[in-house]
């Protein structure tokens, strides 16, 4: 049976999939459209993306794609983990600015689903992590856009044990503070 976790941002869900297990392995469903639904994911997944982290402390966002490309996003960890982190950049909102953030592990299992009007992160807790992830909508860099994975007014707690692996874009990324977000809340 599937478990679903709802979290302290609305619509931002956790999943762990049932899994079947024998001596060989296991097998689990990790999408089915109809599924989704059920649990009030309407979105259409319309690309898939993986990447590798090789080392721990590997940082990366917080990223997001501005309308009209905007992207929800179901992430999972296929090799290692990850601490996955969801921001709320919807204006409007009242969890603005607020962050949840969950590990996600191939040993877990766990997924995030991530709605449109949100910036995601994430940081390697083990070597080599895989993370694989759907997007609802195709990459369009002209409407890309990233924040601090640092900014204090965000507050994220990473959980690092080392100074942090960066890109120079996210290190050099803008804070929430100085960012006219183009994303509305529809409450």
């Amino acid at each position: 049976m599937t478990e679903i976790f709802r979290t302290a941002l609305p619509d931002v869900i956790k999943i762990v999939p049932s899994r079947f297990g024998d001596y060989r392995g296991f097998f689990s469903e990790t999408y089915s459209q109809r599924a989704y639904a059920n649990l009030g994911i309407e979105a259409v997944f319309v690309q898939d993306n993986h990447s590798l982290s090789a080392a721990v402390d590997t940082v990366r966002g917080l990223h997001f794609q501005m309308p009209p490309h905007a992207q929800a996003k179901l992430v999972r960890c296929g090799r290692g983990a990850i601490f996955d982190v969801a921001v709320d950049i919807r204006r409007g909102s009242p969890t603005y600015g607020r962050w949840a953030g969950f590990t996600l592990s191939a040993e877990n299992g766990a997924q995030l689903y991530i709605p449109v009007g949100f910036a995601h992160g994430f940081v390697t807790l083990e070597p080599d992590s895989e993370i694989i992830y759907k997007c609802s909508d195709y990459y369009a860099p002209e409407t890309e856009g990233a924040l601090r994975w640092d900014d204090p007014d965000i507050g994220i707690s990473w959980p690092l044990t080392a100074s942090p692996v960066l890109s120079e874009k996210d290190a050099s990324a803008p804070l929430l503070a100085d960012f006219n977000s183009p994303c509305t809340f529809e409450g």
